[in-house]
């Protein structure tokens, strides 16, 4: 029998097998920019459970973001593949993602929206640096 919540769960079900399909057949450079339109979303579901005042949702949300910044494009980073000339913009951007990630912890701990909306400028100001790249090779080799 359909009920509210199995239509939730089957629509959920149905955007995590969309996203999937997308990143297994996507190049690097796609995948970077799907994990900042992740983090994005992850953040603007915490501004919102955040307003509403659920600690539980918005503590997911903001460490499913941290999640994606530390282990989805911070550990993506190499150096190595940068070459000597992209070393210090490796180096640059992986102080800025740690700097994002303790933006966002601030914004869990005190309900800082501006620490969101800070961490999410910052998040977008690099996703648009990725977008205008496009799927060239020197920016495959900075994020891998």
């Amino acid at each position: 029998m359909y009920t509210p919540h199995t239509h939730r769960t089957g629509a959920g079900a149905y955007a995590r097998i969309g996203i999937e399909s997308q990143a297994a057949s996507a190049s690097p450079h796609q995948l970077i920019v799907m994990l900042f339109d992740g983090a994005k979303t992850a953040i603007g579901m915490a501004r919102h459970h955040m307003a509403s005042g659920d600690v539980q949702a918005k503590g997911n949300a903001i460490t499913k973001a941290i999640n994606i910044v530390d282990n989805g494009l911070r550990a993506s980073l190499d150096a190595r593949a940068a070459g000597p000339a992209g070393e210090s913009l490796v180096a640059n951007l992986a102080a800025l993602y740690v700097y994002i990630t303790q933006r966002l912890l601030h914004a869990n701990l005190r309900n800082d929206a501006a620490a969101l909306d800070e961490a999410e400028g910052l998040l977008e100001s690099i996703a648009s640096a990725w977008r205008e790249i496009g799927g060239g090779e020197r920016a495959s080799n900075i994020n891998q």
